[in-house]
Parts: structure tokens; C-alpha cells; sequence
């Protein structure tokens, strides 16, 4: 069985708690993602969105120089760097999530795992099983637990 670390992507940027919503923005539009890890060090405390800034912020009526803190959100769902593809294509189907950071033993974020990555792998039941969750009506539509 193919483990996570084989198949995330390693190269990736994130954000600290006190950037702002706009430089997190910046961040997703350079590296064209909809999400990026917030750590604080290299240890994971959140994941924002673009929708969290657009969505939650706006509706909050935040502007962008607020916290990356007071949008993100904080129960970040991730995997282990050793866990099965299948495995972890099942969690992110049963959170609805499109991403998933990737930490290692000690907690440490060593990568990013996307539906993109699991559509390369060669288990392609892999990405079926976690887009089909994703695209399911309902959820909490987050980065939430």
C-alpha cells in the first residue's frame, strides 16, 4: 500500500497567525490554492481559505488587515505522512476537505496532500473515494473536525 508521503506535495507555503488576510490572499494567489497551512514555527495551528477570507471575513465585516488568526480555522484535520492513500482519501471524503496538511511523528508539517495528488497516484480509487465525499451536498464546508 502507497503511504501519503509518497504521493503529497512537499513544496509548499504557509502562513503565520499575525499576517493579515491580505497577505494570506496573496500567498493562495501566487501559489494558485484555495488554502494554506497557518503555522506558527513548523508546527500546524489552522488552515485559511479564500473562502474564509471572503466568506467569513466579509461577513464578519473584517477588513484585510485583520489576523490571519481571527478568520482561520483552528481543528485542522490532518495526516500522517505514513498513513495508506486509501485511508486518508477516506477522511478527507468524510470531512469534505479538497486538502490536507501532512505532518510527520513529532507534528511537523512536511507536506500537503491534495485530490490532485491522490488523482496521480496509481490507486485511482483513491481520489474517487475522496472526491466523492468533497462534492457530496452538505457539510461543514471547512477545515473543522
Amino acid at each position: 500500500m502507497a503511504q501519503i508521503r509518497d504521493v503529497m506535495t512537499s513544496e509548499i507555503k504557509t502562513v503565520a497567525p499575525d499576517a493579515t488576510a491580505q497577505e494570506a490572499a496573496g500567498f493562495m494567489l501566487a501559489a494558485d490554492t484555495g488554502s494554506i497551512p497557518v503555522c506558527d514555527g513548523d508546527r500546524v495551528i489552522g488552515m485559511i481559505t479564500d473562502r474564509d477570507i471572503a466568506v467569513r471575513g466579509v461577513a464578519e465585516g473584517r477588513g484585510p488587515d485583520c489576523t490571519v488568526r481571527d478568520l482561520m480555522s483552528s481543528d485542522v484535520v490532518c495526516a500522517r505522512d505514513t498513513d495508506d492513500v486509501l485511508a486518508v482519501a477516506q477522511r478527507m471524503s468524510d470531512k469534505q476537505v479538497r486538502r490536507l496538511p501532512v505532518v510527520d511523528a513529532e507534528d511537523r508539517l512536511v507536506g500537503v496532500v491534495s485530490l490532485g495528488d491522490l488523482s496521480r497516484e496509481a490507486q485511482s480509487s483513491a481520489a474517487q473515494t475522496a472526491l466523492e465525499g468533497v462534492s457530496a451536498p452538505g457539510g461543514q464546508h471547512q477545515q473543522q473536525a
